[in-house]
């Protein structure tokens, strides 16, 4: 009787716990998912844990209707509410439906393919203590004359490497030492390798390969409270009001601000998610859709060390450990400006039970200080005419801290029309171990940069994959590029010899659509081919670039290059597909690549005139200097999705004057 009353205690709750068919579960969601896996036939099984409980989001057209409705009318029924859930039990992993108004469970299926689901916070700290009872470990850390109340230990995913047949779900341990510094990544246990089977929770493989000085901790301690003077370029402090309030509504998970309306969600694998955006055309006065569904897919970080202890370091993030897993609580009047509004998330833990992130997003208004638009005419004699328009825009920004990197992810909307991505990495380098104590002594390659004694910063990448449903004007889309092509003149007609123009290519399929930016110049685009301006232009959207527009420079056959393949094209176009979200695949932990991105493409599908969705990379090859040492300064790139003959109209125009900018003295908590 008392499960049943806790469950009707719940769905009653649920009744007005949210408000659009793309809210992410709430925490009463989440618990009722949980009760009911637990007391169907799982109630048995002493081993079920989850990994992952997200909406299963109904059907896109099945949103955009109810939106339509909605908009019509506020008594829009909502869709029916289902929870997709992926669980691991006596060793296997099941993919479970559960629906949540009837509380059932109305699918369970084991996967039986290669690749495993993300790991748990829970597993992790289990198999982190693991080591500090294993008489070899210990022998190994008193063999370099430590303590080992100084050592802390953190798992690492193993990659793929070639194994024919699926073998244990395993982490390595990689070891560090701690003492007066909180810095552990600065001072490795470099040499030895702990390899932890998951579902036994026990030590399978164990070497000591080679001793090497562990680096000193003076220097490394990042914390303001244990540094000394001098200190570096100090500024003064800002005063921050906004007397008439914030200009954006925070409508449960609606946000709408200036012309722009979006829906704010999160997941646990991809952290933000920005679905349903539209911006307001003050030619029609109505919103017009520009994006449906916008996420961080998957995030790729191969290490270039191919030593024993450091091959393996080619690190999924998202589908591993978790993007949105890994969301740091957001610092008021440091993360986000004091005119900050925070919206906090609720995830599964391993138990099925909510698990609250404080602050894990922020939405604010950026007065940047700078110009969207400006001109200063001198041609009128005796006068001077200067009009310029403040660049105003909305950010909503997640920091996610995936071992030693912290992300920070910005979605900024702009009056213009268009949206920024920026993706900036900051936090602290992966380092290694090493003899050499000046770079003199370094003959050979060493696969990194001597940042301090005994210290290397590993050269690495990083690729960050964006899933970008876009509905230009509507769901039917073309991938359009636009290459400038130089042409000759050869006929006399002018004293010029050559001028440049532009060759428009629409891509008929996945094929086509594969970009390697940089290759040529030009322009990528998706636009509507059925709906065109008055003056006949297609209306569009541009992808356009903002630094960091690496590739992966791995050879093909190389393991982490087969699973993340896609990384050697830094935009790809696919047809809609609601189950394909994963750049890497749904089970990325161990994959070998048969489940991606690159994968999907070579289907070789149609994508003209059609339901497309763009994916974009964000790449980046670092290779460290001293300056990254302690700290890493941010790393920053993106792109931007700005209109192409979208408007009949520029938005501009009518963006208030210049003038004074006060912002708000203190957050406030939607």
């Amino acid at each position: 009787m008392a499960p049943f009353f806790f469950l009707l205690l719940l769905s009653l709750e649920l009744a007005c716990s949210y408000r659009h068919p793309l809210d992410p579960l709430t925490p009463s969601e989440i618990s009722i998912v949980g009760s009911v896996i637990k007391i169907s036939h799982f109630g048995s099984s002493k081993s079920l844990s989850f990994h992952y409980v997200g909406l299963d989001e109904p059907d896109k057209p099945e949103v955009l209707a109810w939106s339509l409705g909605h908009r019509r009318s506020k008594e829009k029924a909502l869709p029916p509410r289902r929870a997709f859930v992926i669980a691991r039990s006596e060793g296997k992993t099941h993919e479970i439906y559960v629906d949540i108004a009837s509380r059932s469970v109305v699918s369970d299926e084991v996967y039986e393919g290669f690749g495993y689901p993300m790991l748990t916070f829970e597993e992790e700290e289990a198999a982190s203590a693991l080591p500090f009872g294993y008489p070899p470990f210990v022998a190994s850390v008193r063999k370099r004359g430590l303590a080992l109340e100084d050592v802390l230990c953190t798992p690492l995913s193993v990659g793929w490497f070639g194994e024919e047949k699926q073998g244990r779900r395993r982490v390595k341990i990689a070891c560090y030492l701690t003492g007066d510094t909180v810095n552990f990544y600065a001072r490795p246990l470099e040499g030895v390798t702990v390899v932890v089977d998951l579902d036994a929770l026990a030590i399978v493989e164990y070497e000591d390969r080679v001793v090497v000085p562990v680096p000193e901790s003076a220097g490394t301690d990042y914390r303001a409270a244990k540094q000394r003077p001098p200190f570096g370029p100090q500024t003064k402090p800002g005063a921050v009001v906004q007397p008439e309030g914030t200009g954006f509504e925070v409508d449960g998970h609606m946000i709408r601000w200036a012309n722009w309306e979006f829906h704010l969600g999160y997941d646990v694998r991809a952290g933000t998610v920005i679905s349903v955006a539209s911006v307001k055309d003050s030619e029609v006065g109505t919103p017009r859709r520009v994006l449906y569904r916008g996420f961080v897919s998957e995030l790729f970080i191969p290490y270039m060390d191919p030593s024993e202890e450091w091959y393996y370091k080619t690190f999924f993030d998202a589908g591993e450990n978790g993007f949105g897993l890994s969301a740091a609580p957001l610092e008021p009047n440091a993360d986000c400006p004091a005119n900050a509004a925070f919206m906090d998330a609720h995830f599964a833990g391993q138990d099925g039970a909510p698990v609250r992130i404080p602050n894990a997003l922020c939405v604010f208004e950026r007065y940047a200080g700078d110009a969207s638009w400006r001109h200063t005419e001198f041609g009128f004699p005796g006068q001077v005419i200067t009009e310029v328009r403040p660049d105003v825009s909305l950010v909503v920004r997640m920091v996610s801290a995936v071992g030693n990197y912290d992300y920070v992810i910005d979605w900024e909307f702009k009056t213009s029309g268009s949206i920024k991505i920026g993706v900036s990495l900051t936090g602290i380098l992966e380092m290694k171990g090493t003899r050499y104590t000046h770079a003199d002594q370094i003959a050979g390659d060493e696969h990194g940069t001597l940042l301090a004694r005994n210290t290397i910063g590993v050269y690495h990448d990083h690729f960050v994959t964006f899933h970008l449903d876009l509905d230009v004007d509507g769901p039917a889309n073309s991938f359009v590029r636009s290459k400038l092509k130089t042409v000759g003149v050869t006929d006399g007609s002018s004293r010029r010899r050559s001028y440049w123009t532009v060759a428009k290519e629409t891509a008929r399929t996945e094929a086509d659509a594969r970009v390697e930016l940089g290759a040529e110049p030009g322009e990528l685009l998706v636009v509507n081919p059925s709906k065109r301006t008055r003056m006949g232009n297609l209306v569009g959207y541009r992808v356009i670039s903002h630094g960091a527009t690496a590739a992966s420079l791995l050879s093909d056959d190389d393991y982490p290059q087969i699973r993340a393949s896609y990384s050697k094209n830094q935009v790809w176009v696919t047809a809609y597909n609601k189950s394909e979200k994963w750049a890497a695949g749904l089970y990325t932990d161990e994959s070998r690549g048969d489940d991606n991105l690159a994968a999907w493409s070579r289907r070789n599908a149609g994508i003209e005139d059609t339901d497309i969705v763009l994916w974009y990379t964000a790449g980046f090859h670092h290779v460290p200097c001293q300056e990254d040492f302690p700290l890493m300064p941010l790393l920053s790139g993106g792109f931007e999705l700005r209109p192409a003959n979208f408007f009949e109209r520029n938005p501009l125009i009518k963006t208030r004057p210049n003038g004074p900018v006060l912002l708000p003295n203190c957050s406030r908590n939607p």
